[in-house]
């Protein structure tokens, strides 16, 4: 016998499976109950609390230190903290393992997590689950922060993580994400960790408004992962700035790079970055603005570079890049290039150190500006001559090689400089 559905029969059973889960969902709220811990509460530790909890039930948390560890919530719970309680591990563990899809967590001030030199220990882990929320969450003496790994459709909100990192091999990040997807990161303030944002292979994620300072290593750091949005953060202070790298169709809109200083720093890395768009940042007093390697087919767009040593050093292998309607006001060097061939291109843009005229009056300057100096080449080769920075004879060598590349790319010019800065 064939059993033949219309278009009629399909719908109206898809609504009627539809209802049956909203009534079961309505059914497991009514009947949700509300599980109080407090010292002298019927339940008075975290880790019984939750297994006593039925599915979907909330735990309210009352101000008080409750010295636990390796607290597993393996159903869907809503976690709450009244006034911040202290969960403290006691440096034994990890704090909290989450293995359940539907889990917030709420207003709870975690401090020692153990360290371990074979586990990453984190003061809350998310692992193999969806559609969580962690937010309003005070993290101290910390290893790793908060640990995605393989978890999806998640929210990390409103968070203050703050490590007391040293050195690099011995500490952890603050929020890490690994092979996870469609993450929003936002109103986090991370500092003194390892690494402030880590990524690493995970995809369509969003990090917006927040801040990573004066971490050991990178502000943010990520690998491997595509099709992420990095919007209006601040990374300043950070030791070597922030890096990305390996990864394809990024979007960094309105972020500041801040203060990034050291001998291997710079405001941002690229690394075999391909098709991203960086639009409307701000790199401000850093080593490096932008240090660029094996990057392609990326719009630099509306960015101000603002007193840094080098606003951008091209390492080589980019190709087909753009940098058009940028400011660069008051950089040592505003472009740096280690080759004579050129790719891409340089047009619109606003430079401080342009001394060419403008007859006609229509905002843009009658002569080519040449951003890169025969002084960044030199300097690339031999670092010990910065010292001659501000010497006359390097205005000399730097005019001789303006009339008559021989070193730097002969077809490297902005043909249409600003005259004014460009406002948006």
């Amino acid at each position: 016998m064939h059993i033949r559905f219309n278009t009629y029969h399909i719908t109206k059973l898809h609504r009627l499976l539809i209802g049956v889960i909203m009534i079961g969902v309505h059914t497991m709220a009514i009947h949700a109950n509300t599980l109080i811990v407090c010292k002298t509460c019927t339940h008075a530790t975290i880790s019984e609390t939750v297994k006593a909890a039925a599915a979907y039930d909330t735990i309210i948390i009352k101000k008080a230190t409750y010295k636990e560890y390796n607290i597993k919530i393996d159903k869907p719970l809503t976690i709450i903290g009244k006034n911040y309680p202290v969960i403290d591990g006691e440096r034994q563990g990890e704090i909290i393992t989450i293995t359940s899809d539907d889990v917030t967590v709420d207003g709870l001030f975690i401090i020692n997590v153990g360290t371990s030199y074979t586990e990453d220990y984190a003061a809350i882990r998310v692992k193999k689950c969806k559609d969580f929320v962690i937010q309003n969450v005070v993290l101290e003496k910390l290893f790793f922060g908060i640990y995605l790994e393989k978890a999806r459709d998640g929210k990390i909100y409103h968070n203050k993580i703050i490590g007391d990192a040293v050195e690099e091999y011995n500490s952890g990040n603050g929020i890490q994400l690994w092979y996870s997807k469609n993450i929003t990161i936002e109103h986090n303030f991370v500092q003194r960790v390892r690494d402030g944002i880590y990524l690493e292979f995970s995809d369509y994620c969003t990090i917006k408004n927040n801040v990573s300072s004066n971490n050991i290593r990178y502000g943010l750091h990520f690998m491997f992962s595509n099709n992420d949005n990095y919007e209006d953060n601040t990374f300043e202070k950070n030791g070597a700035g922030v890096a990305v790298m390996f990864s394809k169709k990024i979007k960094m809109y309105r972020n500041t790079f801040k203060e990034n200083w050291g001998s291997a720093s710079y405001g941002m890395l690229l690394k075999e970055i391909n098709d991203a768009e960086i639009a409307e940042n701000t790199f401000e007093q850093n080593t490096i603005g932008i240090n660029i390697e094996g990057s392609n087919r990326i719009q630099y767009t509306k960015n101000n570079f603002i007193n840094n040593g080098w606003a951008i050093k091209v390492r080589g292998a980019c190709y087909t890049n753009s940098f058009t309607q940028n400011n660069f006001l008051h950089n040592s060097f505003d472009v740096s290039y280690n080759s004579k061939l050129n790719d891409n291109i340089f047009d619109q843009n606003y430079w401080s150190k342009y001394t060419g005229y403008d007859l006609n009056k229509d905002g843009i300057g009658d002569v080519p500006y040449r951003p890169v100096k025969l002084f960044s080449y030199i300097v690339n080769r031999t670092p010990e001559t910065i010292i001659l920075l501000r010497s006359l004879f390097i205005d000399i060598i730097d005019f001789s090689e303006k009339v008559s590349p021989v070193f730097t790319p002969d077809k490297l010019l902005d043909h249409h400089p600003q005259i004014h800065k460009i406002e948006w």
